[in-house]
This record gives C-alpha cells, structure tokens and sequence, in this order.
C-alpha cells in the first residue's frame, strides 16, 4: 500500500513535495494502489514511482513528471496529462479513455493493452512507444509522432491520424473502421527535410516506403507485373500434371507461372485470393477440364479485371461450359482452346495460348479504359 508519509507530503503541495523529493530518495512502492483521483498534481515530480494500479482519475497532472514511472493497470480516466513527460513509462493495461495527452512525451512507453478510447494525443510524442493491443478507438493523434512505435492488433477504429510521423512504425493487424482519419502521415524519417512525402494509409504507408528506398523491392515487383502468369485448374492427378507442364513450359519462356490449387470448394478467403493473383497476373491461364471450382472463381476474375487477359484451355473431348456465352462478351476473355493430349497442348503453347495472351495485353493496355 502507499507509504501514509509520502502521501502526507504529497498532499502539502507540489512545490512542498517537489523540493522533499529532491532532498530525499523514494522507494519504489511510494503509491502502489493510492487513492489520488482529482488531486492537483499539475508540475509533480514523479519520476521512477511506483503508482501501479493507482486511483488517478480526474486528476490534473499536466506538466508532470513520470519519467520510468509504474502505471501499470492504474485509473488514469478523464486525466489531464497535458505536456507531462512520460518517457519509458509503464502503463501496461493502464486505463487512459478520455484523458488530455495532448504535447505528451511518451516516447519508448509501454502502452500495451492499455485502454486510450476517445483520449487526445494531438501532437504528442510517441516514438518508440509499444501500443500492442491498445484501444485508441475515437482517439485524436493528430500531429503525434510515431516514429518506431508498434501498433500490433491496435485498434484505431474511429480515431484521427492526420499528419502523424510514421516513419518505422510496426503495423499489423489494426482494426480500423470508415470514419479512421489517416490523411498526410509523413513516411520520411526528418520532418526537417525540404520535401517529404504523405501517403492517406497506414498499412499501405509501409510498402511505399520500401518501394521507395528498396531497389530490390522495386525488381521485385516489376518482375511480378511484367512475367507472372497465374495457371488456374484441378489438382488431380491427371489434371495436376497437365499444370506441372504448363508451368514448366513457362519458365523456360521466362515467366514467373504461379500455380493455385482449386480442388476444394471455393471460400470467401479463395475468392480474395485468386482475385489478388490475378491482380498481379500478366495473364490467366485457366485449364477448365473437370475444374467446377476454377469456374467459381472465373466469375470473381474476369468481370472485374478489364486489364487481365484469361485464356481458358479444355482438354477436346470435354464440351464448353454453357456459362462461357456470359463471358465472351468481355473482350479480355480469349477463345477457348481444345486440346487432345497434354503434349499437343505444349507443342501449341506458343501459337495459341502465350501469343494471343501477349497480343491482348498489348492491346489492353493501348486501350485508356482498361488501365
């Protein structure tokens, strides 16, 4: 429990307890579970002390001192924190919802699994900070500084990032809804520097950055766009082997085949999936022998990608699928080939599958409403 002569102290005044604890050295459990709700502690010196699972709410502690201080669990509700120095603080679990934190310094704290909803962190300093879990939904960190912090399953639901740094930032599965500001976040790490660049997501800030300063990233990614070839089919084993010698046709042309397996039943995770490769694709090739799934996802594929060039192939003696009349009508749908035997099908690879595609992705790519 709290040491009753701290408190005493305390309760004399900041000026009073400031100029006691210079003098004196603390132990670490000066306010373990204190009840301090509304006190005016605005200016206090409470570097290194232990207020963990303290009673703080409503208290005014703009100005303060909390350097390496321990939080942990504490009520920290409605709080004015306004300017307090909090560098390497633990508040672990802390609850902070509708706290003033605006001009903090918080940098290297640990705010993991704290509870900051609706709080105001407008120009505070974050960088560093572990916001693991956290609760930031309806918070304003407008203007704070990010720079290194981690927002791991972070939930920023609601909340205003306009203008944040968030160069370094670690951001993996953040809960985010329609109404999260994410305008202007600064990716380059000297706000000082003569030109910056924002970008309007935060998860998306991360692959720019890389794009921007990774040579190889950017190789990457034009090998993807200018090589794959995406082979849709089943995976049986007659089928299976019919693909494996597609694929190994196409890297002897030097294409980038990415094979996907359609066996089982299509799931919304497979339809996000095969839409996401195809994206990526130069073009599909789609073997629709036997292969009920891939034309499932066909209807996911060839709507909506107008810049994406699908060849079907079917093995002769298999009749056109009757929903293939919905699909000629896209012009980057290309005539089915048939063929009677895996080995006809790679002896014509180059004449009626690869050159058509090619053909089609030059000509899409001409054409100003399919970029």
């Amino acid at each position: 429990m709290a040491n009753p002569d701290h408190l005493n102290m305390l309760r004399q005044g900041v000026d009073a307890w400031n100029a006691w604890k210079k003098r004196h050295a603390v132990g670490p459990d000066l306010f373990f579970r204190a009840d301090l709700s509304a006190a005016n502690l605005s200016g206090a010196n409470l570097s290194g002390v232990d207020l963990s699972g303290a009673d703080l709410s409503g208290a005014d502690l703009s100005g303060a001192s909390l350097l390496y201080a321990n939080l942990i669990t504490a009520d920290l509700r409605g709080v004015d924190l306004s300017r307090a120095s909090l560098d390497r603080a633990h508040l672990f679990g802390a609850n902070l919802s509708g706290s003033n934190l605006s001009g903090a310094n918080l940098s290297g704290a640990d705010l993991s699994g704290a509870s900051l909803s609706a709080a105001r962190l407008s120009a505070a300093e974050l960088s560093g900070a572990s916001l693991v879990y956290a609760n930031l939904s309806g918070a304003d960190l407008s203007g704070a500084n990010l720079t290194a912090a981690s927002l791991v399953d972070t939930d920023i639901t609601n909340a205003d990032l306009s203008g944040c740094r968030i160069y370094g930032v670690s951001a993996w599965g953040l809960k985010l809804s329609d109404e999260t500001r994410q305008r202007n976040l600064i990716i380059r790490p000297d706000i000082t520097e003569e030109w910056q660049i924002t970008v309007d997501n935060i998860e998306v800030a991360q692959f720019i950055y890389l794009m921007l300063n990774n040579q190889k990233i950017r190789e990457v990614i034009d090998t993807i766009t200018s090589k794959a070839v995406l082979i849709l089919g089943r995976f049986t084993d007659e089928r299976k082997a019919v693909l494996d010698a597609l694929r190994d046709e196409l890297r002897k042309r030097n294409y980038l085949p990415i094979l996907f397996d359609f066996e089982k039943s299509a799931s919304l995770t497979t339809v996000e999936t095969i839409t996401l490769l195809a994206r990526m694709a130069r073009f599909v090739i789609a073997d629709i022998s036997d292969a009920k799934s891939v034309l499932q996802e066909l209807q996911a594929i060839v709507p909506d990608l107008p810049s994406v060039p699908v060849q079907p192939v079917i093995i002769a003696s298999q009749e056109e699928p009757g929903m293939f009349d919905f699909y000629r009508r896209f012009p980057w749908f290309l005539p089915v080939h048939p063929y009677d035997t895996p080995a006809q099908l790679l002896s014509e690879l180059s004449d009626r599958v690869i050159e058509p595609s090619e053909a089609k992705v030059l000509e899409l790519r001409a054409t100003p409403s399919a970029r």
